[in-house]
């Protein structure tokens, strides 16, 4: 079953959630930014056998306003409350990846409806004040995001995302000199005939093109947010995770560096320290992978937030 966005009322502006309800427990999913609720399909049916799911479009992404006064944690976790509570409207797991993981914890802090937060390597003190600037979102899409707004560019942002993305760096130099312009041509191609569809482009793989899942209809303005750092109006992370009183799961991929220091990775070990010590109820899983653990580990993510249910109704 699928629900359309909900509808504006004089309770603000509401997020647009896909449900499956099946009469089991809900699982609430908050996607990544630059991607929306689709970025969660490889992993809806195994869930859907103990779940009824709930995917929602974060402001800005998929079928939720665009609207750049709501890209902003306040405004998001307080409509991702009202959504739990209007559309769910009974207790749940709430699930946030990425960005989607600082809204989920916000979120999480106001409403008694949360039974279990899973964090799937939400970016907590990387992503705030000047140490942003020292991680990978922010030399790339923050700063892709901020460049495409300030110069004006007459392009298609997907195309634009995709000949200016950091992940060209990462190709030794004679690789890159010539691969990137046949693979920007092919990409370019694909766009034209298929505005509307996920970009697909020869030889990328399947999680290096999930970043691009739902990206036709995020707006940049969002990734302003992080650029400047406007997302979390002021609130310190410590004082989002203090709030949080459910039982939580931290599912943490690997941690990389570059040689000058950039973090490749949504958060350090350090910063996984400072929230295990703020969310005192909050088990951890590991994944060897990348920041897309349902993407490139979709078995194990199951298997972990299943994990993590079942240990929590034996608690209560």
């Amino acid at each position: 079953m699928q629900n359309p966005p909900s509808e504006p009322s004089a309770k603000g502006p509401l997020l647009s959630c896909t449900a499956r309800e099946n009469g089991k427990p809900p699982l609430v999913l908050v996607h990544a930014q630059g991607t929306d609720s689709r970025s969660f399909d490889g992993v809806i049916k195994p869930l859907s056998r103990d779940f009824s799911i709930y995917a929602v479009d974060c402001f800005g992404h998929g079928k939720s306003p665009h609207d750049p006064a709501l890209y902003n944690v306040v405004s998001a976790g307080d409509a991702l409350v009202q959504l739990i509570k209007d559309v769910v409207g009974r207790p749940c797991a709430l699930l946030g990846h990425s960005s989607g993981g600082l809204i989920a914890a916000y979120a999480a802090g106001r409403t008694d409806l949360c039974k279990l937060l899973v964090l799937e390597d939400p970016p907590f003190f990387s992503s705030q004040g000047d140490r942003r600037k020292s991680t990978f979102n922010y030399i790339d899409l923050s700063s892709i995001c901020h460049e495409y707004l300030q110069n004006g560019v007459d392009e298609n942002f997907v195309l634009y995302y995709f000949k200016n993305q950091y992940a060209w760096n990462f190709f030794p130099e004679k690789a890159r000199r010539k691969m990137r312009p046949k693979s920007i041509e092919a990409a370019r191609k694909f766009l034209e005939k298929h505005p509307e569809r996920d970009l697909k482009v020869p030889f990328w793989p399947k999680s290096a093109l999930a970043a691009f899942v739902g990206m036709g209809s995020y707006d940049p303005r969002f990734g302003e947010a992080f650029y400047d750092d406007s997302f979390h109006c002021g609130i310190p992370h410590e004082e989002i995770l203090a709030k949080i009183d459910c039982p939580a799961l931290f599912m943490k991929a690997k941690t990389d560096w570059s040689d000058d220091g950039i973090l490749f990775a949504a958060l350090s070990e350090e910063d996984l320290a400072r929230c295990l010590k703020l969310m005192p109820r909050c088990e951890t899983a590991r994944f060897d992978c990348g920041h897309g653990i349902h993407v490139e580990q979709p078995r194990q993510f199951v298997q972990a937030i299943k994990k993590a249910s079942a240990g929590g109704r034996q608690h209560h």
